[in-house]
């Protein structure tokens, strides 16, 4: 199984982004499977996809993407994203649409539900979110369904927000929640190499509905 794992670049006060400083502990115990090509995307909408739509070309069984949610107290794994693009803060007026023909939203295909649970039976904080904002983040998540419905067979999607890391925190002045990041690594690992196996397993696609229903 060949899945194109991707994180984000700094942006605004931040000097690091949690997502990168995870993808970086985690090729340190890369798991034997699944195969892993690794990317660090812009933050900018446009060469952001430009970027994506390059690497989905390539054929990937499976695009999991991670990004950092500052606040969050624990990992968020997407399900839902929408086609909306920009933040609703600095606008009053309606947001235009990641893909102007796409459809309203999309649904992740991911057993989220089980990797959840998965993760916080090992400790780690975690829950299903159904909200992946109108950002970048949504906008990686919606591409990268809207853009592998057009491939056969089209690849597996997923979006993961990441707190902070615990040096993000305490440069900080603000109090806000932080996660080791070798505890982030871990987790991203778990749910990896669970996807492999079920991709690899007799049952494969149907294995993958059971979860899902």
């Amino acid at each position: 199984m060949r899945v194109l794992l991707t994180a984000f670049e700094p942006y605004e006060q931040w000097k690091e982004n949690s997502s990168w400083l995870t993808l970086i502990e985690l090729l340190k115990d890369r798991p034997a499977e699944p195969e892993l090509v690794t990317r660090r995307y812009p933050v900018e909408l446009g060469a952001m996809r430009e970027m994506l739509y390059r690497d989905l070309q390539q054929g990937f069984d499976a695009a999991i993407h991670m990004g950092q949610s500052p606040g969050s107290p624990h990992i968020k794994l997407e399900a839902i994203a929408i086609n909306a693009a920009g933040r609703v803060e600095h606008s009053g007026d309606e947001l235009t649409a990641v893909d102007e023909y796409g459809p309203v939203a999309y649904r992740s295909q991911l057993p989220l539900g089980r990797w959840a649970k998965m993760l916080r039976e090992k400790e780690i904080p975690a829950a299903v979110s159904y909200h992946a904002g109108t950002y970048l983040c949504n906008a990686t998540m919606y591409s990268s369904l809207h853009l592998g419905k057009g491939m056969s067979p089209a690849p597996w999607v997923g979006f993961i927000h990441l707190p902070l890391s615990m040096q993000q925190a305490s440069g900080s002045a603000k109090a806000l929640p932080s996660m080791d990041v070798r505890t982030m690594a871990s987790a991203v690992r778990l749910m990896l190499v669970d996807m492999a196996e079920i991709f690899h397993s007799s049952k494969g696609i149907r294995s993958l509905a059971r979860e899902l229903a």
